[in-house]
């Protein structure tokens, strides 16, 4: 029987529980067992018939259940899992189990292992953010004249463009996919320095092999291990939560613009299990639940870093569900903007009626940069606040206080809250931001 992910359903996607799946562990896992093997007898460290033999062993022959239960006992998967390897490959060629896991160290095995699985998910990531990021600058291009209110501390500001506001959600998530591909890079590595870090049961031959191995795992080699150096694989978590963190921000402004009483924007969304008429963003919801989990899981590694000596009592022995989980994570958040960014609806009638709502009071500062060097900042400012303050329609408050109608020109005036004429750089901006 598989154990069941619906408590974890909205922290993962299907594709990727398979990647972190137990199977898939074990894939991975006989991956560097078989293939540290096969690169031990080509440079003749062990008979090529052991090889073989090791070789031959399948995941789905090792008994995962069995195997996490007896990773309590020892605090590692590693020792359970090389223990149910060599018992396989003792039943078919008893001689060649006494090369399993020649010279290697439990540490080699589950962080190489972890390499892999992370080889494995990055492409998912890569698909759904390529999707993501081509939706943003189809929106971003279609409207760039599509006139909207700003909000600043939640309240209205001078307009904006939806094609200005998409741009800068795309720059943003941009930029930390490009540091998250190279974190990915820096982070899925060989791991192989055998019980200290010397490769010492190895001889002078260490090297070679360490090389050898990463060669035939289609992994970067590092030079030298990193059993407590930990760094690599905190750039990994730590530039997934801020990733996550840029998805979370396109998830906020997607589900107060998809408010009713805002009504600019909808996402596909999902219904409610006692409200028919409801259509709830669940797009950004599972990207904002996921952009509450990921700080606390870049804090838990960061935590574990501080690792003792040579090998870690419990930081190290931490890291796998986090650095899983912070992968997953970013993944569920990214494939649900993805399809809500893919499936957003855009309504240009509601975002100009919500602007022409304010009946022009978010153009005070556009009247009072016209005034401010006659009568000074103070006074214009405190003027143009009543006018506001008024409840006419801004254009009439103006005419209403003689003094700033004797500064400004009928036209002026008139032309005050002309939404197209106060956009200054939005479009520029716009432009470069595409560009990053």
């Amino acid at each position: 029987m598989t154990s069941s992910r619906l408590i974890g359903s909205l922290a993962t996607t299907p594709e990727l529980a398979e990647i972190f799946s137990d199977g898939a562990v074990i894939a991975a896992f006989l991956r560097f067992e078989s293939t540290l093997a096969r690169a031990q007898a080509r440079i003749g460290l062990i008979p090529e018939s052991a090889a073989q033999a090791i070789a031959r062993i399948q995941a789905d022959e090792l008994d995962a259940v069995e195997i996490a239960r007896d990773a309590r006992t020892h605090a590692s998967i590693a020792i359970p899992l090389v223990r149910a390897l060599t018992a396989r490959v003792e039943s078919i060629d008893e001689p060649a189990a006494r090369f399993v896991h020649w010279g290697a160290t439990s540490q080699d095995a589950i962080d190489t292992t972890m390499s892999l699985l992370l080889v494995a998910a990055r492409p998912l990531l890569a698909r759904d953010h390529a999707r993501l990021e081509q939706s943003l600058r189809d929106l971003s291009g279609k409207h760039a004249s599509t006139v909207m209110l700003a909000r600043t501390l939640l309240q209205p500001a001078p307009p904006i463009t939806f094609g200005y506001k998409a741009a800068v959600w795309y720059a943003a998530i941009h930029r930390s996919w490009t540091r998250l591909c190279g974190a990915f890079d820096q982070a899925a590595v060989l791991q192989f320095g055998g019980a200290s870090g010397t490769l010492a049961s190895y001889r002078d031959r260490g090297s070679a092999l360490a090389i050898e191995l990463a060669k035939e795992l289609e992994l970067p080699y590092a030079g030298a291990p990193w059993h407590t150096d930990r760094g690599r694989i905190a750039e990994l978590v730590a530039d997934c939560g801020i990733y996550t963190a840029g998805l979370g921000k396109i998830a906020r402004d997607v589900s107060l613009l998809m408010q009713p009483e805002v009504g600019e924007l909808a996402e596909p969304g999902g219904g409610s299990s006692a409200m028919p008429n409801k259509r709830n963003p669940s797009g950004s919801v599972i990207a904002l639940a996921a952009a509450a989990r990921m700080p606390g899981t870049v804090a838990a590694f960061l935590t574990a870093m501080v690792q003792e000596h040579e090998r870690s009592a419990g930081g190290w022995q931490s890291e796998w569900p986090t650095v899983a989980d912070a992968v997953e994570t970013t993944g569920s958040a990214l494939a649900a903007m993805a399809a809500s960014i893919e499936g957003l609806s855009i309504f240009p009638d509601r975002m100009r009626a919500n602007l022409d709502a304010t009946r022009g009071t978010i153009f005070a500062e556009k009247a009072r940069m016209l005034v401010q060097a006659k009568i000074g900042r103070d006074r214009a400012h405190r003027l143009l606040a009543e006018a506001a303050a008024s409840g006419l329609p801004f254009g009439e408050a103006l005419w209403q206080q003689p003094e700033i109608a004797a500064l400004l020109s009928p036209e002026q005036i008139a032309a005050i809250d002309a939404p197209e004429d106060y956009l200054g750089a939005a479009e520029e901006f716009r432009r470069k931001l595409l560009e990053d």
